[in-house]
């Protein structure tokens, strides 16, 4: 795995890798030079079909051929790609986590809840701003 988030061109087959661009709004690494130069090298515009947004815990999925561009992004910025890509039941649940951080009632179903539908313990704790050993505690 690696830290770095991919900008990844693919081909019609493997299009369910990562999100568009254009799904997770203004990036700030789609306005920088290298980017524009990457996206005008391979011959394509920020809105192409196959141009995807790969998070670092997914480019190991990336085809070998794809021609790929590492992209900074922002913890908040990276918080949405994931959000994004994750299936749309997971992705509800990291929104009632999100919304967790204003109010505690319910706590232990919800983080229960989120580990049992498979939401990693470390994306719970990143959501909720709980500790990581507490969020482990929840699952015992």
């Amino acid at each position: 795995m690696t830290d770095d988030a991919y900008l990844v061109l693919l081909d019609g087959t493997a299009t369910t890798l990562g999100v568009p661009p254009a799904a997770v709004g203004d990036l700030a690494c789609m306005d920088t030079p290298a980017v524009r130069a990457w996206l005008d090298a391979q011959g394509v515009g920020a809105s192409s079909a196959g141009l995807r947004l790969v998070p670092p815990e997914d480019t190991a999925a990336v085809p070998e051929d794809a021609e790929r561009l590492p992209v900074p992004l922002s913890e908040e910025e990276l918080s949405r790609v994931r959000h994004q890509a994750a299936p749309e039941s997971v992705a509800r649940l990291e929104e009632e986590l999100l919304a967790y951080r204003t109010c505690a009632d319910g706590r232990e179903a919800l983080l229960a809840r989120a580990l049992a539908a498979g939401v990693p313990a470390h994306r719970v704790a990143q959501l909720t701003g709980e500790d990581l050993s507490a969020v482990r505690a929840t699952a015992v």
